[in-house]
């Protein structure tokens, strides 16, 4: 059985510095067919639609407690047992499941973090992964790519977050799928920053509020109001995920609400992925194609965030790096 670690490495083999039409030569200097990586590449599609397929049928919760055959799990959840054979076995080759001599899937550390119970869950992530909005979102990247437009504006007529008020169901996908990545970055956020001279915290657009009751857990001294806008006067403002969500005009005006509100001497914290520069792999260079597909925005380099904060009058002071592809990146008043 291939483990996710080898196959990781397959795909980190693709990602070298050199390529010819017939090799890529890789930072380690290994040499594979350049066909072979691009395979790989490509397949990546597979490997993701068969995970979150798993997921929204729930097998991960079914194996918690112990090894269970397709058969097995198919009565439990309605499926054909040849078919979710199939399934799992595939996912099982990366390492999502593991299959014994007995033809039993068991569970692995991979497949774990994808049961309703987990902590941090990611179940909520890869099923909104599955979701036919996100699949058409993904499936327009050229029409975003030609005009600089949003996937949903064409195929549904309306932007993103308006799409999800009309459809409760998918809204609540996206909000607890948010709600359990910070359950992974909210304690990084909180360990990379120091708090101890903030007394009063915002935190705009948090969602269900986890990653500042994670802050204000560790920081007793503070006290944290959770506010969709930045209307309330505090020593600090803290916004994870949402200055990349929009272009720099709406993003200038959010910023300007903060900086009009805050105390002197207090801090700006926007959590984001700072984009660095050259070739090396980065997760934000994807997620900032999420961002263009879908609610417009885009994740910023360094000089992005340092011309954005100035022209909203803060001055970008540092950016702390976490133990996450997110870092945060801090203001003071210009």
């Amino acid at each position: 059985m291939t483990s996710i670690e080898d196959w990781v490495e397959k795909m980190n083999a693709t990602t070298g510095t050199t390529a010819t039409s017939a090799t890529a030569t890789t930072a380690k200097g290994q040499t594979v067919p350049a066909h072979v990586g691009m395979f790989q590449l490509l397949n990546g599609v597979y490997i993701t639609g068969a995970i979150c397929c798993l997921a929204r049928l729930g097998v991960p919760d079914l194996v918690e407690h112990g090894p269970k055959s397709a058969a097995e799990l198919a009565t439990a959840i309605g499926a054909d047992p040849r078919a979710l054979y199939r399934l799992m076995r595939a996912t099982a080759s990366v390492g999502v499941l593991s299959e014994g001599a007995d033809g039993k899937f068991s569970e692995t550390p991979l497949s774990a973090v994808l049961r309703s119970n987990a902590n941090p869950s990611l179940r909520g992530f890869a099923i909104m992964h599955s979701r036919e909005w996100h699949g058409l979102g993904w499936s327009h990247l050229d029409y975003c790519v030609r005009t600089g437009k949003q996937a949903l504006d064409k195929i549904y007529g309306e932007p993103i977050f308006q799409f999800f008020e009309k459809r409760p169901e998918e809204a609540q996908l996206f909000n607890q799928s948010m709600t359990d990545l910070s359950m992974i970055d909210g304690p990084a956020v909180a360990d990379a920053y120091s708090f101890d001279e903030i007394r009063s915290i915002v935190d705009v657009g948090g969602g269900h509020g986890l990653l500042l009751a994670t802050i204000l857990a560790r920081n007793p001294q503070m006290k944290g109001t959770l506010h969709e806008v930045a209307h309330v006067v505090a020593g600090a403002y803290i916004m994870k995920h949402i200055i990349h969500d929009w272009p720099d005009d709406v993003c200038i005006k959010i910023l300007k609400a903060c900086r009009k509100g805050v105390n002197p001497g207090g801090k700006l914290l926007v959590v984001d992925n700072v984009i660095q520069p050259g070739n090396d792999f980065a997760p934000g260079k994807f997620l900032d194609l999420q961002m263009l597909i879908f609610p417009g925005g885009c994740e910023r380099t360094e000089k992005q965030f340092r011309e954005l904060f100035s022209a909203a009058g803060w001055q970008l002071s540092r950016v702390i790096p976490t133990a996450v592809p997110e870092s945060i990146v801090e203001g003071v008043p210009a």
